[in-house]
């Protein structure tokens, strides 16, 4: 009896709102996530300020991660689209709002007082790489989605930075990373002949990158070679085409 008033209800809200009853009891396999990348960003100021703008002004993040003592804020209902990457492309996607999670680090950036970047503390790194494996559990996100904004948006650019350590999120099996043997290997045959202009453009592009393909080292190209070497070889990011960076995205792009 209980059974039947149920199904009368749901048959008198259907009715009310207009429509049929919604059948629910098939499932699709053909499905996944609307989620598909996860973007990692620094504030470039401080908790207060960060948090005003984060949700009083034109930008959204889904989370806030503040420095020591570290708490995580919810801004944006995973659910729903914040307002964080802008104009942005990777790996053929655009527009990358409406298909990802921002994560937004209190981070000052670069420092212009002593022209350097700041530091991440461990205890904040720990709370992201936590953070970010459950993001992408749960959405199953794939490790070459799981980028920085510089990655997505490299002429604008520079969050999170060279101090960032990606390495650690590589570690942590949340995103991929080369092989440090066989960069070594391919070191010493860059060394001997470097590639022109036009390689370096279309391994970048085979890596995710939006990058000119015109074989000329513009600003444009530098600003993406920047953004690689960022990430990958933080100790030099001068946005020049040299061996080690040959090396490094021959390893990741395969040959």
């Amino acid at each position: 009896m209980s059974r039947l008033l149920a199904a009368l209800a749901c048959g008198l809200l259907a009715a009310c709102a207009g429509g049929p009853p919604i059948d629910t009891s098939y499932k699709s396999v053909s499905q996944d996530s609307r989620v598909q990348f996860l973007v990692l960003h620094f504030t470039s100021s401080d908790f207060p300020s960060s948090l005003k703008i984060l949700t009083r002004g034109p930008v959204s993040s889904h989370y806030l991660v503040t420095a020591p003592p570290v708490t995580i804020h919810r801004l944006v209902d995973e659910r729903r689209r914040a307002h964080h990457a802008g104009l942005s492309s990777w790996r053929g996607h655009t527009y990358l709002n409406a298909s990802s999670i921002g994560i937004e680090i209190v981070n000052a950036g670069f420092q212009a007082d002593t022209q350097d970047w700041q530091d991440y503390p461990e205890e904040q790194v720990a709370a992201v790489i936590e953070l970010a494996k459950d993001i992408a559990r749960r959405h199953e996100i794939r490790p070459q989605h799981i980028v920085g904004h510089s990655d997505i948006a490299p002429q604008r650019k520079l969050d999170p930075g060279p101090r960032f350590p990606w390495k650690r999120l590589a570690d942590a099996g949340l995103i991929p990373w080369p092989d440090a043997d066989a960069v070594a290997a391919r070191l010493a045959e860059f060394e001997r002949s470097l590639p022109d202009v036009a390689w370096f453009q279309q391994r970048l592009a085979r890596h995710g990158f939006a990058v000119p393909e015109h074989g000329e080292l513009d600003e444009a190209t530098r600003n993406v070679l920047r953004a690689f070497q960022m990430k990958y070889r933080p100790a030099r990011h001068d946005g020049e085409p040299d061996a080690e960076t040959a090396a490094l995205l021959e390893v990741l792009t395969g040959s």
